[in-house]
């Protein structure tokens, strides 16, 4: 799978990858499968250790300073971007009747799931590897996941009296699954592009873009 293609991870056990990707809907369908929620459960305390680990070794910051940043970079929202950037969203296996409602829960749900999988047929020195690569440019760039990107935006630009347009460029995907390409133009030149699973998150990547550009 690309995801993991990109990492040069192949795993030995492909039962556990399988198990990372298979949400309850579809293990309650099909006997013999188990779901992800085992996996998630251990994901979610290598994230924390490997994000614990990052912020104590390059910061000087206190407790509780260290506590709020990795909480930042592994909530629900974090996890969710982390793993459409990746195209791991593409490859979760749902029941019929949860086929229509893929969320961010469950597709953060997932990345957790896939980095408890990793950590045990990889060893902790490859899911750090995986994390780091994945989460630190997040850091490095200051990525605020509770921020309104497309206000800030809007407040940077409002000083020089320029206008902010928002324009869908492309969709697809299933009715279930659609993916919409956004670029935004500042006086008509466009300044950064976003994709997400909702026009509002397309545009509020698209924001994030040209706000990170506009920063440099």
């Amino acid at each position: 799978m690309e995801f993991l293609e990109r990492f040069n991870i192949k795993f030995k056990n492909s039962k556990l990858l399988e198990t990372a990707l298979t949400h309850s809907s579809y293990a309650n369908e099909h006997k013999g499968c188990d779901n992800y929620e085992r996996l998630e459960f251990l994901g979610d305390a290598v994230l924390e250790v490997v994000t614990s680990e990052y912020f104590y070794l390059h910061t000087n910051y206190k407790e509780g300073e260290m506590t709020k940043l990795r909480a930042n970079y592994v909530c629900e929202k974090a996890l969710a971007t982390y793993a459409k950037e990746l195209g791991i969203d593409e490859n979760i296996r749902l029941g019929h009747g949860q086929m229509h409602n893929l969320n961010d829960t469950i597709i953060a749900d997932v990345f957790e799931a896939v980095v408890g999988a990793i950590y045990l047929d990889q060893g902790y020195s490859v899911a750090k590897k995986y994390i780091d690569t994945i989460i630190i440019p997040y850091i490095k760039k200051e990525m605020d996941f509770n921020a309104d990107y497309k206000t800030k935006l809007q407040e940077l630009v409002q000083t020089g009296k320029k206008s902010v347009e928002y324009e869908v460029v492309k969709e697809y995907g299933e009715a279930h699954k659609k993916v919409f390409e956004v670029v935004v133009k500042i006086d008509n030149i466009i300044y950064g592009k976003g994709r997400g699973s909702s026009k509002k998150e397309a545009e509020q990547r698209a924001a994030l873009d040209a706000y990170n550009k506009s920063h440099r």
